[in-house]
C-alpha cells in the first residue's frame, strides 16, 4: 500500500497530486512537529449513503431500503485531521459518525459495477458530524445537519491499494470506545455506492464517496477529543469545541430539541417519552 498526506509547512501547501507530495510508505516516517494537517484530497464533490450498515438500520428501527439513498455535503465544511470541530452556540445534538470515505481516481460516469474498482483512487478516513438541532427543518436534505462550517474531518492520508473487506471500525471518546464494528457490516459495497451514483452524477479525481457509519452515534460535548480508527488506514482525530458566535436571531430555523431530534441523535429508544 501506499499513503499519501496533504500538510502545511513554513507558508507552503504542499500538493497532492503534483512534485511536492509527501509518500509514506509503509514504515518510513517522518516528524510532523511543524505541520498543520490539510484534507488529503481537494474534492469537488462529497456524497455521502444514508444508512448502509445493517447495526444501524437496527438501532434505529428502520426496514432495509430497496436501494441507497444519499444526501450532499459542502466541500465548504471539509475539515482535517487535529483540526477543531465547532459545535455552534445553543446547540447540543452534534453527533460524531465514524466512517471511511472512497476516494475517485479519475473521470467517473456511468460505470459497470464489475469496473467500478477501475474509478477507485484509495480511501481516507472520515468523521461525517450531524448537527441534529436542525433535524426537524433540514431532515431531506440535511444542509445545516451535514453542511455546518467544520463538520467534515478526513484523513490524515490517502491510502492506495487497501481492501476495504473485513476491516474494524471503531470510534472513540475521550479513549473510551463508542463505536465498534467490521466493514462486513456494509449493505452496499464502496463499488456499489460509486457505480449507482455515476448514473446520475460524474465525479473525478479526488471527489468522495462517504459510505456510511455503524450503529451508536451519539452527541460529542466540547472538550471531547475524537478519534476514528479504521484498521489498516489508521486514524483521524479532532476536538470539539464550543462556537463563540451567537446564531443570528429572527433569521431562519432556530436549535430545536424535540423527539424526532432524540431519536436520531440518541437512539431510537432514548426520545423524551
Amino acid at each position: 500500500m501506499k499513503t499519501l498526506r496533504r500538510i502545511i509547512s513554513n507558508n507552503k501547501i504542499e500538493t497532492l497530486f503534483g512534485k511536492n507530495c509527501i509518500y509514506l510508505e509503509n514504515k518510513n516516517h517522518i516528524s510532523l512537529s511543524n505541520y498543520t494537517f490539510l484534507s488529503p484530497v481537494d474534492p469537488k464533490v462529497i456524497v455521502c449513503v444514508h444508512l448502509n450498515y445493517r447495526s444501524r438500520l437496527n438501532e434505529l428501527k428502520r426496514v432495509q431500503p430497496e436501494a441507497p439513498t444519499y444526501f450532499l455535503k459542502p466541500v465548504s465544511c471539509l475539515n482535517s485531521h487535529l483540526g477543531d470541530v465547532v459545535r455552534p452556540a445553543g446547540c447540543k445534538f452534534l453527533n460524531y459518525e465514524g466512517e471511511i470515505a472512497l476516494v475517485v481516481g479519475k473521470k467517473t460516469k456511468n460505470i459497470e459495477l464489475e469496473k467500478a474498482h477501475e474509478y477507485i483512487l484509495g480511501y481516507t478516513i472520515a468523521n461525517d458530524f450531524g448537527l441534529h438541532d436542525f433535524r426537524d427543518t433540514d431532515e431531506n436534505s440535511m444542509v445545516r445537519v451535514k453542511g455546518t462550517d467544520t463538520l467534515g474531518p478526513i484523513g490524515p492520508d490517502l491510502v492506495m491499494g487497501w481492501d476495504y473487506r473485513n476491516k474494524n471500525i471503531k470510534t472513540f471518546v475521550n479513549n473510551e470506545m463508542v463505536q465498534e464494528s467490521n466493514t462486513n457490516d456494509m449493505i452496499w459495497s464502496p463499488e456499489y455506492l460509486l457505480t449507482d451514483l455515476s448514473r446520475s452524477i460524474t465525479f473525478n479525481k479526488g471527489d468522495l464517496i462517504l459510505t456510511g457509519t455503524p450503529s451508536n452515534s451519539r452527541p460529542s460535548e466540547p472538550g471531547s477529543i475524537v478519534k476514528v480508527e479504521v484498521e489498516g488506514l489508521g486514524f483521524l482525530q479532532n476536538t470539539v469545541i464550543e462556537g463563540k458566535d451567537t446564531l443570528i436571531k429572527n433569521v431562519g430555523a432556530e436549535p430545536k430539541d424535540s423527539d424526532h431530534i432524540r431519536s436520531i441523535s440518541l437512539g431510537s429508544n432514548n426520545s423524551k417519552k
